[in-house]
């Protein structure tokens, strides 16, 4: 089969591979009819995640057909049309049966890489690093699924690929982000990020009762789908005191909820944003925290700063005084796919959002590098590139 496989930073190719083999009862193969490239992919791009070999398949966002089954497997079939969550859960384990999916903990075989880094491993994700499982990814031809009872979403309806294809990971992210802040009625949300996981995060506001959303970003493009699409007030921190602006705009309060969407890439300027680039450059960070700071530093008292945008180290120079003493609540992690993805189908099914809204690039699989290398420099004004094999 044809698949994209990471060769070093920013050197990603489309390469004939084997085809993957049922390797467990519990396993299913794939036919991908559709996949996609994430904004977290961009960290592999760029090199900054550890334990990443030359030859990994790459990809964590994919839909498509079952091809085959194991002998264990009861709740699908040969021919059914799936969307496969991008972690890897169980189905049984202690934090899966409390609706943790993201936190399994027995579909990481590598569980003792990760725990070296982060204190305990997370769930196996797919085309994510061997930290996280080594598990070959959804940019190719065909996957392997394992627990495939449990990781996928059956699609028994009309809707396209393009409109449901993103359950699998950026529209639940979006849609984590803002549930676990348990939004009231009237609440002012601020996200730092307008990349597709930030855009779903207004959506998913607005859809849960938010008052205003406010949409942070550089891009004007990025701005515009903000202001035309999600109804958001668009602040460009390029040109504005992005601090100074969200007072402005809520009474002198700040947002009742910062969310931040970027990540451990953040852009910026000034001296803190320098330091950053010098620091993550020499390995003595890894992350950029950028929007994180600004999200804690402009929160009201008494809000909730979600962070949906991927960390996987060390930072520096977090305020974690003023979290403190505005007396934040905090809210991160890997997203609970399956416990969101099929309710936002319903969503879908029911007209209330068509999350297509975001694709700019359509492209073959063939042409998956150049897709990197546009999304990576916002070229063409590049918001998400799906892949079709």
């Amino acid at each position: 089969m044809k698949a994209l496989r990471y060769h070093g930073a920013r050197d990603v190719r489309v390469e004939t591979v084997p085809d993957p083999q049922l390797a467990d009862g519990k396993d299913m193969i794939v036919k991908v009819t559709a996949c996609a490239i994430c904004g977290s992919d961009l960290h592999l791009y760029d090199g900054l995640i550890p334990t990443l070999q030359k030859g990994d398949i790459l990809g964590h966002e994919f839909m498509g057909e079952v091809l085959e089954v194991g002998r264990e497997v009861r709740d699908v079939q040969k021919g059914d049309r799936v969307v496969v969550p991008f972690n890897i859960s169980c189905g049984d384990c202690f934090f899966c049966k409390r609706q943790l999916w993201s936190l399994c903990d027995r579909s990481n075989p590598n569980a003792a890489l990760a725990t070296k880094q982060f204190g305990a491993a997370p769930a196996g994700l797919f085309g994510y690093s061997h930290m996280f499982g080594g598990y070959p990814g959804g940019q190719a031809e065909y996957v392997r699924v394992p627990f495939a009872d449990v990781n996928h979403v059956k699609i028994e309806t009309d809707l396209s690929d393009e409109q449901v294809l993103f359950i699998g990971d950026i529209f639940s992210t979006g849609f984590m982000a803002v549930d676990v802040c348990d939004v009231q009625e009237g609440d002012v949300v601020a996200v730092w990020g307008c990349g597709p996981v930030g855009l779903f995060a207004l959506k998913s506001a607005l859809m849960l009762g938010a008052k205003r959303v406010i949409a942070i970003d550089r891009f004007p493009e990025r701005l515009e789908l903000a202001r035309t699409k999600c109804d958001a007030t668009p602040i460009d921190y390029e040109k504005s005191d992005v601090i100074e602006v969200l007072k402005e705009l809520t009474s002198g309060r700040g947002p009742d909820i910062c969310i931040d969407a970027v990540g451990m890439e953040a852009h910026g300027h000034g001296l803190e944003f320098w330091y950053d680039r010098v620091k993550q450059a020499v390995g003595l960070q890894t992350d950029r925290p950028t929007a994180l700071r600004q999200a804690v530093m402009a929160c009201r008292k008494g809000g909730t700063v979600s962070v949906p945008g991927v960390y996987g180290g060390p930072i520096d120079h977090f305020p974690f005084g003023a979290a403190f003493n505005k007396g934040l609540t905090l809210k991160m992690g890997q997203t609970h796919t399956h416990r969101y993805a099929p309710a936002l189908l319903q969503r879908i099914a029911a007209g209330e959002i068509d999350p297509s809204f975001i694709i700019t690039h359509r492209l073959h699989l063939e042409e998956a590098p150049k897709g990197y290398d546009i999304f990576q420099h916002k070229k063409e004004g590049c918001i998400k590139v799906v892949l079709k094999p």
